[in-house]
Order: C-alpha cells, then structure tokens, then sequence
C-alpha cells in the first residue's frame, strides 16, 4: 500500500526520494509527497494523483537538504487531498506512516488540551503533533519519538524528521514493515528493499516492535523493551529487484506472459528424482488438520487446495479469509498445520492471523513471493514461490505459482500419509513438468480472447461458474475482471445458480463457465443449459472433448489443451487473467494500477 523512503545522504536527496518513490508505485497509491531539512529548516512539498505531479510541482518549486523522507499515500483517514497527503508535519516534527493508529482519536483529545489542533482528517497527523508536544515539555527528538510510540496503538511502520537533525531519522514498525539500507557515508530507511535497491544492497530489516536512530554513522536499533538489539545486515540480490515492462504494454501483459517460465522454475526447485523436497524436513504424518489462511486472490488458491489436500491427502482442511479468522476464535488443534499464504508476505491481516496461531499450533508454514518478508521470517517454515517481482496490482504469476506449491504439499502430505505410492507422485510430477508447454500453448491462443474479450467489456454484469476446484477459480476470474476493468462480475458455483443468480441472466449477460472434462462436465453442462435457455451468452472454456460433447448453442467456446483434472486449475487460469487484461485494454482502463486499490495491503 503505502511507501515509505528515507535518506540522509551525501547529495541533494529531492531527486533521489522521488526516484526511490517510483518503485513503490506498484503497490498503489492517491497521493505523494517528500520533507527535507536544510541547514536546519524543515519544509516539505506533496502533491495529489501521479508521482509526475509531485516532480513538476519540485522543479517549479525545488527542495533542497541532503536529510529527507518521503511517501506514497494509499488513503486511509481522510480523502485523497493535498492536505491529508504525507509528509505530516506539526511545528518541528515530519512524519511519514504506513497503518493505522487506533487511538488517535483519544490522543488528539488529550493533545486539545494541550492547545494543538489538528489541520487534517488523518491519523498520521496525530503522532506528528504528539511529537512535538514532547519537544514543548524539553525532550530531545530522540527521546520525544519514544515518547511517542510508547503510546501509540495499531499497526505502523513510522519514519521521523525533526527540524535542525541534520543527521537523524528515527525509525519504528509495529504490525508493517520497514527496511534501513546502509551505504557509503549514507544510510537509508524504505518500506520495500526494491525502494532501496538502486542504493545499497546491504539491508537490516526491522523487527516487530523494533525502533531505531538512523544516522550517517550507522543505526542503533532498540526492540520492543527498549533493549539495544543486533540485526542481521543482509545482502539483497539488485537483479531480483529491476521492475522492468521488457518490452510488454503493461506489467500485468508481462507477467501473464511469464508464468510457464517460473512455474518451471518453482517445479525445478521443490522437484527432484520423482520427489518433492520442502524445507525445514515439513512432514505431514502427524498432522491431523490444515487451516489454510490468505486474503483476496491468495484466499482462492487456499480454496483450490482444499479440494486437494481432503482429496489427494484426507486431510481436513480449513480456509479462512484472514481479516476474519481471529474474531471467529477458530479452534486449533495442538497436532495441525497452519498455511499463511501471501504474494507481498507483508499483508496485514494474515501476519496478524499467523501471530494468532503462535503456540496453537504444531507448525506454521508460510507461502509467499518475498522470501525476506515478515509472514517469512515469524513462520517456522518458509516456502517461496519464485515468482520473481509482481509489479501489476491484479495477481497473475503468484498466483499460479501459489496453486502450484500448494499442490506440491498437498501431493506431499498424501506420499507422507501412505495415500499414494512413490509410482503415483512420480506420475503427477511427471504431469507437472508437461504443465509449462500447455501454458505457452494456451498463451497462444491469446488473440482469440482479446477479441471474446471486447465484447465483454460492453457488459455491465458478468457471472463466472465453475464446480469443484473450478469454483474458486470462477470466483478468481470474477475479482479479476472488475479489478481491473471495473466490470460488475460475480462468481458462483455451477450448482448454486439456480438458487438466486439465474434471475441475473439474459441476453446480456456473459456467462463464463469454466470446465474442463473432468467427472463434474456434466452436472457443469447442465448448468449452462440452464443458462442458454434463458438467452444468456455463454462463453465456455473447455478442452476439445468438452468442446466436442457441448460446444453447440455456446456464444464462444476457448479450446485449451487437455490435462488431468488436477492441474486445471493452474492453467484455466490464464484465459481468466487474459480476458480481465483485454477487457480493461478495451475499456482504456489502468490496467496495472487499478483505483483504489493497492498492490501490498498493510493495514486491515
């Protein structure tokens, strides 16, 4: 969501704030701004929209100081205004923030009646004042942060400038994630490492509860009882942070187009001789239940590998939508596994659920892109991806690249719990391995869907269907279409439609429906007839024998290759990805920065 930067460096740091600034841009935001401090005077410049409007507004009026923060805004309190833009600042405090303060509300009370009001809607503002209330009384800036944290409430990671510190910024994350980069004489604080990457590749990340005072000599960094804590300096490979559209329209053109390469290198990695090897020795004898955890897209592929693990492994297996599972006290069961599935590993709500689960649990086990993140470091068992940088807010290749590790455990824990033979996982990871060749060949047929997809983005609603593990698929292809293309589009299972969305359908009304010829066909094929007696235009995606049995009386039919059943989902998902993706292009809308939403969603 938000984008934290920060530097105290050797040049005019204006520049390069702003540049640092244009690699977060993927994650989402409304408005964006920076504060420097130069020759002990604080001032700060923020503009509303687009990054270009912030850098026109700083050649027109420039900003000079070789000390600054800077931010990208994803609103939270308060609407996208140049007033409740980031940089917050109150008398000799600047403030940059990723969260929420839950009680800023009480706080800005309590500082009325100190005599400081506030000029904005936002929470941030708050701890910006609070700072200065404390300088007021005689603290020292160093001492005047603490203060403040100390009664903060909610989740930030937080970065503070202070009037005549030239060489200080003081850091702090609770529940968000923040970053120092050390340099040559120069230091540096980001929310990302890719924000960074042009800078350092040195990086120490903070830990939760951890706060620090970052000068040109170093950082000291305290954890949350105030103790001085030793980080770990990391080196951080800068080829696996270039966010580069090479040569595509968009980000999300290029990242559809890449998933045959890294699945490939994801089966590479956990596949070798006919067996899979996860790390940390994760074995599934004793495991009696699964809870599977995620937000949005990640929450789909959860839901696709419930239908593997009770089918392939027999295991019980809950899916929970994270920003739910606490308040619903689940019951957790002392000998199951909890899998927390997240692309940024920083998503607010399923860090909060794993941190629920901490000694409720045999093992936690985290599925995530960035093998650095949070959800990473507090799991006991990490299992990357390796989808590489996704740049396009709507999920393409992390999510075929989550589907396919969470198949890979849920074959795992059937070998582990005898319910197939060494033979038998050799075959399905023979079957896998063909799985690459029919993504390219499905890519292929991409005109054909651009032109299926110009029609559909006439539409104002659009139902997708889908039974078994194509059910979450529909629901899948559904939040794609209207992230991206702000088109009205509902997911179902086939079986359901007759319980309330048919009275949905007409002559115009696109119907997806996602079946591949497995042992649900019919019942899926009978749902549609359903709907084309009913004058609905129905596209259906199958293989050429599901083509062949029910192709006839269909508004369009995509052909996709045959495959067993168990890996459609993997590979139904592009044609879902494609036509969100010619549906916007069709539409003019931003394909890759949706409005209102965010790439990395830190905050609940």
């Amino acid at each position: 969501m938000c984008g934290i930067v920060g530097m105290l460096g050797n040049h005019e740091v204006a520049p390069i704030l702003t540049e640092a600034l244009k690699r977060l841009e993927y994650r989402g935001y409304d408005s964006a701004g920076i504060a420097t401090v130069n020759k002990g005077r604080l001032d700060r410049r923020r503009a509303v929209g687009k990054l270009a409007n912030l850098s026109d507004l700083l050649v027109h009026d420039p900003l000079p100081g070789k000390a600054g923060i800077g931010h990208t805004r994803w609103a939270t309190h308060g609407a996208a205004t140049e007033g409740n833009a980031h940089p917050h600042r109150s008398g000799p405090v600047a403030v940059v923030h990723n969260g929420i303060i839950e009680n800023f509300r009480a706080l800005r009370a309590e500082l009325a009646q100190a005599g400081l009001t506030p000029e904005t809607e936002t929470d941030t503002e708050t701890v910006a004042m609070l700072a200065r209330h404390h300088i007021d009384r005689g603290l020292a800036p160093r001492e005047a942060a603490r203060a403040t944290l100390a009664r903060l409430e909610g989740a930030f990671a937080l970065l503070f400038l202070f009037e005549g510190e030239e060489d200080l910024l003081v850091a702090a994350r609770k529940g968000s994630p923040l970053a120092i980069g050390h340099g040559e004489g120069e230091m540096f604080v980001g929310s990302d490492a890719i924000a960074l990457a042009p800078m350092t590749d040195r990086i120490t990340y903070l830990e939760e509860g951890d706060h620090a005072f970052v000068t040109r000599a170093g950082v000291e960094i305290f954890d949350a009882a105030g103790r001085r804590a030793n980080r770990e300096v990391a080196r951080i490979q800068l080829d696996a942070t270039r966010i580069e559209k090479a040569g595509y329209k968009h980000f999300m053109a290029k990242e559809i187009a890449e998933q045959p390469v890294v699945i490939a290198d994801a089966l590479r990695h956990y596949c070798r001789e006919g067996r899979i090897a996860l790390p940390g020795g994760m074995d599934f004898t004793t495991t009696d239940r699964l809870t599977l955890v995620a937000c949005g897209t990640a929450h789909y592929a959860c839901l696709t590998a419930k239908y593997w693990f009770e089918s392939l492994a027999g295991l019980p297996c809950d899916v929970d939508i994270a920003s739910e599972f606490r308040y619903r006290e689940p019951p957790l069961s002392a000998q199951s596994t909890a899998i927390f599935v997240s692309q940024s590993g920083e998503t607010a709500d399923t860090l909060a659920a794993l941190r629920f689960c901490k000694d409720k649990v045999a093992r936690i086990a985290a599925v995530v892109n960035v093998a650095t993140s949070s959800i990473a470091r507090e799991s006991d068992v990490a299992l990357p991806i390796l989808a590489g940088v996704e740049v396009g807010v709507a999920s393409t290749k992390a999510f075929s690249c989550q589907l396919t590790v969470l198949l890979l455990l849920a074959l795992k824990a059937a070998r582990d719990r005898g319910r197939i033979d060494d033979a038998a996982l050799s075959a399905h990871l023979d079957a896998l391995a063909r799985l690459p060749g029919m993504m390219n060949q499905t890519l292929a047929r991409e005109d054909q869907i651009a032109a299926i997809a110009t029609a559909v983005a006439e539409a104002r609603d659009v139902l997708f269907l889908g039974r078994g593990p194509m059910f979450p698929l529909a629901l899948e292809g559904a939040l794609k279409l209207k992230e991206i293309s702000y088109i009205h589009a509902e997911g179902y299972a086939s079986g359901e439609l007759k319980h309330g969305p048919i009275a949905l359908v007409d002559r115009m009304v696109p119907v997806v429906v996602m079946a591949p010829r497995d042992a649900l066909f019919d019942k899926t094929v009978s749902n549609m007839q359903e709907v084309m007696a009913r004058h609905g235009m129905v596209l259906l995606i199958t293989d050429a024998e599901g083509a062949r049995i029910a192709g006839e009386g269909c508004w369009k039919v995509l052909v996709l290759p045959s495959l067993p059943a168990l890996l459609a989902p993997i590979l139904y998902a592009i044609p879902a990805q494609l036509l969100a993706y010619h549906a916007a292009i069709a539409k003019g809308t931003d394909v890759d920065q949706p409005r209102n939403l965010a790439k990395s969603v830190t905050v609940e």
